[in-house]
């Protein structure tokens, strides 16, 4: 089984449905390669509601305990910082575009160097993001 990882456009449809606990995977399950990046587990955060902040902890603390959280390394920065650029200069983007996607291209450096699939609702960005880094990238549906 392939290692993926959901961005957080794939968690914030999914808490309508189901609890954080339905997304936490189980050390005792070889089927379950299911990782969280800290770059997600930021933006769960700022988005969250005083209503559902503790689905996001209890998310973070079943991730934590399974040892399946994905922390980019200064190296994930600086590709980031390279994919911008590459990005900008096909794609004509302004600062401000470069600083919307800082996020979707830590979590697709980071999940390339570990070679884990993202998955998510925004095929235009991580499109385009793969096309300047080795990232495995599937639209969730």
């Amino acid at each position: 089984m392939v290692s993926s990882l959901l961005d957080t456009s794939v968690y914030v449809s999914a808490f309508r449905r189901a609890p954080a606990s339905a997304f936490t995977p189980r050390n005792d399950d070889p089927e379950s390669q299911l990782w969280l990046s800290a770059v997600v587990l930021e933006e769960l955060y700022a988005g969250a509601t005083d209503r559902n902040r503790e689905e996001v902890k209890q998310l973070q603390r079943g991730f934590d305990h399974v040892d399946r959280i994905i922390v980019p390394t200064l190296d994930d920065w600086a590709q980031a910082g390279r994919v911008l650029a590459q990005l900008a200069a096909k794609y004509d983007y302004e600062a401000i575009g470069r600083g919307r996607l800082t996020n979707d291209a830590l979590i697709a450096v980071s999940a390339a160097r570990m070679k884990i699939k993202v998955i998510t609702t925004n095929a235009r960005d991580f499109g385009r993001l793969a096309g300047f880094c080795a990232l495995q990238w599937q639209l969730d549906t």
